[in-house]
């Protein structure tokens, strides 16, 4: 446990936090949230240890480990991969070379009724029984099942660490960090470096972790599959809710309807005070009243109203030029790189308005691919185009296609043709550049301004083919909606490569896997698509084990077994939704109850005047029926979601 006691800490005058306070219990699952530059990441550093608050203090357990892992590091290692992630058991590598050497001393020694070699003998048992008790014989099962599972192929093991992306490089700290078996782990943006099967793997692995786990993410599929518990930081201050990512949201919206409330009959009662002051100041046979409310306004403490952030990014792609039907060909296209070839013999076809996902693990050739019909990469093959495409490329490393020397204001004028050079500065301030921020120049913009004059960059030359690789790298939550809402609208055709499920689903009606060179074709979204992959990797189980040769007998009984824990999960999941919809029965109940009252107490206006007259009771009666409005239409989905899954 983890106690984190009246935390204060000031940046240019202003607090970032205000004597927060909150405990992090032994198998926590917290999603720290909140606006950019909240303080998100600067307090997983407080707790870490590696910065200082200027008040308070982080109270930790006598041998209590935390494991961090922060959002960017510089990774320089001139091991291999095994050999780095080996590097986080540094008692288990110095037991190995102990034993190792006893064991060649023992093999080339004769003497063996001597007292040295007794002794010898001694300190080989002695650091084999240690080896055991720390679980050495395990390491190496475990960080390969950890390697694995984070993306790696068993033949990439003995590679050098310096051959490898910093994507991938990242990947082995996460392993280290995970296989640490660390009291607490506190992770700062981990999936900004894996795919989907990587992520998905990851949230297995979190939860079933020993420990506690925080985490700071705009992935929200991520945070709601690992987090049961949401801490904001807002305005300097924390509010603590007992749910994932998406229930805090909505919980967040009661308590800032409920904080408006509070504010406004504050607000009310304030300038009643000060009206009473006023009026009656010069007064002397009032001085004594007078006093007492100026004490009582001195007294009063103020509540603020924590409005969420509304500034983002505002945007729509303009309307995209005719076209043929067919918008691309691709016939036995090869792509080969030194080390392996990337795209095998590929064959596909991208009709006009189709919106198709590419997933697959790093380094199977998404980027390769996307650069190959943008022409930024030769190839063997055949490539065709349709009439008239006109392509807009949005490119995962963006920023090295910006001149760092230029403005943000040159940058798009230098592109920009006829009338919509009047509209620049419309353009800038709709993705949030304005006043002298277009003068920055280029080079001192952060990560997620890069990504947005990239983004105000795609719509001065309008496209029908848009290829967008990674486009919410950098990205906070709201602006991830917004590019959501934008690509939606958009009436051309769009490729797209992305990790982020959330943002994915229900943005495409294709999805191209990238798999060992080839490309296989599933039709739907995203989670069509990982339904469907479930589905083949228990077919492939099953085709696997007859080829080995088990007997018809032990097929049926490995496919009844199959069947069983499908159904299993599938009950599991189905009581779920039953318990939810009770919940959700309940209250509807609750509130319709509720609502009778209220429309009781606003038909009886001679008893409750003064909260008619002030309109509180309204406000109240507003209240309720919204919530029930949003509980019936909860409680429409549920039954929804359960006759689809009892069908």
């Amino acid at each position: 446990m983890i106690s984190i006691n009246n935390l204060s800490v000031q940046f240019g005058g202003e607090s970032l936090f205000d004597h927060i306070s909150f405990i992090i219990n032994d198998k926590d699952r917290i999603g720290l949230v909140g606006k950019n530059g909240a303080g998100k990441s600067t307090l997983l550093k407080i707790i870490k240890g590696l910065q200082k608050s200027d008040e308070g203090d982080v109270i930790l357990p006598d041998g209590y480990s935390v494991g961090y892992l922060p959002q960017e590091m510089e990774t320089q290692s001139d091991r291999t991969v095994m050999e780095e992630t080996m590097n986080a058991f540094g008692e288990v590598v110095q037991l190995e070379r102990l034993i190792n050497g006893f064991e060649k001393q023992i093999g080339e020694r004769e003497d063996y009724e001597s007292e040295s070699y007794h002794k010898l003998i001694r300190k080989h048992s002695e650091a084999l029984e240690r080896y055991h008790l720390i679980g050495g014989q395990a390491i190496h099962v475990n960080i390969e099942k950890v390697l694995l599972g984070l993306g790696f192929e068993r033949e990439e093991f003995g590679r050098a660490m310096a051959t490898f992306s910093s994507g991938w490089q990242m990947r082995v700290e996460i392993a280290k960090i995970l296989l640490q078996q660390h009291d607490v782990i506190l992770l700062d943006e981990p999936t900004n470096h894996l795919d989907i099967d990587s992520i998905q793997w990851l949230e297995e692995f979190l939860e079933n972790y020993k420990g506690a786990v925080v985490l700071v993410s705009h992935d929200r599929a991520f945070l709601d599959n690992v987090t049961k518990r949401s801490i904001e930081i807002s305005l300097g201050k924390i509010y603590d809710y007992k749910a994932n990512y998406s229930e805090y949201v909505l919980m967040r919206e009661e308590r800032m309807e409920s904080q408006l409330a509070t504010h406004n009959n504050q607000q009310r009662q304030i300038r009643q005070i000060e009206r009473f002051v006023e009026r009656f100041r010069s007064k002397a046979t009032k001085a004594k009243q007078v006093q007492s409310r100026i004490k009582l306004l001195d007294k009063i403490d103020l509540v603020e109203v924590d409005m969420v952030d509304e500034s983002g990014i505002r945007f729509r792609f303009p309307p995209a030029p005719h076209s043929g039907k067919i918008i691309l060909e691709g016939i036995k296209l090869c792509k080969d790189y030194p080390q392996k070839r990337v795209l095998n013999d590929l064959n596909f076809s991208v009709i006009k308005q189709d919106r198709i996902a590419f997933v697959g693990k790093n380094g199977e050739g998404k980027t390769t691919l996307s650069k190959v019909i943008t022409g930024l990469v030769d190839h063997t093959g055949e490539l065709k185009y349709g009439h008239n495409v006109v392509i807009g490329y949005y490119a995962q490393n963006q920023s090295d296609y910006l001149d760092p020397e230029k403005t943000v204001f040159k940058t798009i004028d230098d592109i920009a043709v006829g009338d919509i050079r009047t509209r620049i500065k419309g353009i800038l301030g709709g993705f949030l550049f304005s006043g002298d921020d277009i003068e920055k120049k280029v080079k001192v913009l952060s990560g997620g301004e890069k990504s947005r004059l990239s983004l105000a960059k795609l719509l001065l030359t309008p496209a029908n083919l848009l290829i967008l690789d990674e486009p919410t790298n950098h990205l906070d939550m709201r602006s991830k909606d917004v590019l959501k809402s934008a690509l939606l609208q958009y009436n051309g055709t769009l490729l797209i490569v992305s990790h982020d499920r959330d943002f994915l689903q229900g943005l495409t009606n294709r999805v191209f896997e990238f798999r060992h060179g080839v490309v296989k074709e599933y039709i739907g979204d995203i989670y069509d698509f990982l339904e469907q992959r479930r589905i083949q990797t228990l077919k492939e189980l099953e085709s696997t084990q007859k080829s080995v040769g088990i007997s018809t007998e032990t097929d049926q009984v490995s496919q009844n077994k199959i069947n069983w824990e499908k159904k299993k999960e599938n009950d599991k999941e189905i009581r779920k939704v039953k318990t939810q919809i009770g919940k959700c029965e309940s209250e509807i109940e609750r509130l319709e109850n509720e609502l009778k009252i209220k429309e009781g107490m606003l038909g009886s206006p001679e008893k409750f005047q003064k909260q008619i007259q002030d309109g509180s009771l309204y406000k109240e009666y507003e209240s309720v029926k919204l919530s029930l409005e949003r509980e019936m239409k909860r409680w429409e989905e549920l039954s929804y979601e359960l006759e689809i899954m009892e069908g």
